[in-house]
């Protein structure tokens, strides 16, 4: 993994089963958005950028809270 893909956020909070521990680290094109929706099965799971950060081996990664999530519509 070059630089250009390394995990640059972070997504914190939600059920155990939300989001997998080793899934809470991503890479965003755009660290900067105000939030983020991942697919989990037949829901999305809402995180928004919150003014927290962590540090992550040598990085510091901006965290992400989650807020709710929403089922897919069929």
């Amino acid at each position: 993994m070059d630089d250009n893909d390394a995990p640059n956020v972070f997504l914190k909070g939600g059920s155990p089963s939300a989001i997998d521990d080793d899934e809470r680290l991503r890479y965003l094109p755009d660290p900067d958005v105000a939030k983020v929706r991942v697919l989990r099965g037949n829901r999305y799971e809402h995180f928004e950028a919150s003014s927290e950060t962590t540090r992550v081996g040598d990085r510091e990664l901006r965290v992400f809270v989650w807020t709710r999530c929403t089922y897919v519509a069929e």
